[in-house]
């Protein structure tokens, strides 16, 4: 895991100084301008595009954030406060919500899970969003939000009649779904293992449960304050968020709310997960035991008879007796298969 660069303390607020990994080596910026009748999409690199004219709702969807010049020509442009940069800027952010006089501002993380390595990818999603324009931060050139701009081109549903508080909940909607889908692989994950746990034990499964326990605390953290952010989200001023927007935003809110109790979920069955590794491993470690004790049982009275005879006294009656080699084996072979009748009988066998 890379590391990634902090700001400097004793930086004054609002300083805009990229914290995140150089993923592209241009940043890329999509436009989106739409309204009932019309669709624009256009696509550049390094800069802005120009705005079209007309009465359009505006989305920015820029890739790539190292370019500090890029990120303050578009805060001047739009009026973002200076703390909201500042924010797009420090990618280790936790999912947050602010309110200014002349937008809102949200960041949440988008997830990607390997099933393979058992490891959790994120990535920041900065999110200001004003009465005319919204405009998305991210470091990667991951296309998540193709689903959304391709319900605006193709005039799906209600998004081309909604304002930008739609459109905001939407791009949220996406990143929620998404994490339902995250989750649906973790608990695959689970069950795979799971059913591994009981075939055999391997030192490989107590690494990847400890893996899928460290999976599910990301997601808790994650998960958590995003719930606060949409709640805040839910009840900031009308201006900011139509109520008819807002029924949505509050089944947004319950849908985080079911992952909370699904992240719970799966945390305890890890937990439960881990419990049956040890056991398993307690029980294969036991039956070891048993079949070596019960070895030792039966070889304790065979030892015994073959120590008396092999003492070296001459005045031993049987070790003049023809039949006595064949004798002492008869006896052992008896002890033997009377030992293991009885272990049978008794379920040790």
């Amino acid at each position: 895991m890379s590391k990634r660069k902090r700001s400097k303390p004793g930086t004054s607020p609002g300083s805009l100084i990229f914290t995140g990994n150089k993923k592209l080596a241009e940043p890329n910026v999509t436009l989106v301008q739409y309204n009932e009748e019309h669709y624009h999409e256009r696509h550049e690199k390094n800069h802005l595009p120009s705005l079209k004219s007309g009465d359009f709702l505006n989305w920015y969807d820029i890739r790539g954030l190292h370019q500090v010049d890029l990120i303050e020509q578009i805060g001047k442009q739009y009026n973002i406060h200076a703390l909201a940069l500042e924010d797009v800027l420090d990618t280790q952010q936790r999912p947050k919500f602010e309110e200014y006089e002349n937008g809102i501002f949200i960041t949440a993380q988008a997830l990607t899970f390997d099933p393979v390595k058992i490891e959790l990818l994120t990535e920041q999603i900065a999110i200001f969003s004003n009465k005319d324009v919204i405009v998305s931060f991210q470091e990667d050139e991951n296309e998540l939000f193709i689903p959304i701009r391709e319900r605006i081109s193709n005039s799906k549903g209600t998004i081309r009649r909604r304002g930008s508080d739609y459109l905001t909940y939407a791009l949220l909607d996406l990143i929620v779904d998404n994490y339902f889908l995250i989750l649906d692989q973790v608990e695959e994950s689970i069950e795979t293992l799971e059913g591994n746990i009981m075939q055999r034990d391997d030192i490989n499964y107590k690494n990847r449960i400890h893996q899928l326990k460290i999976v599910i605390l990301k997601l808790k953290k994650i998960i958590s304050p995003l719930r606060e952010a949409v709640s805040q989200f839910s009840r900031c001023d009308e201006q900011h968020l139509d109520e008819k927007t807002n029924v949505f935003v509050r089944d947004l809110y319950d849908h985080i709310i079911q992952l909370i109790d699904m992240v719970d979920t799966y945390r305890d069955i890890i937990t439960g997960l881990q419990e049956l590794y040890l056991a398993e491993i307690s029980l294969r470690m036991n039956n070891v035991m048993q079949v070596l004790t019960i070895i030792s049982t039966i070889f304790i009275p065979l030892t015994f008879l073959v120590g008396v005879y092999g003492m070296n006294f001459d005045m031993m009656p049987e070790l003049h007796w023809k039949w006595s080699y064949f004798a002492l084996w008869g006896l052992m072979l008896v002890i033997v298969v009377f030992m293991v009748h009885y272990f049978k009988r008794k379920r040790w066998l």
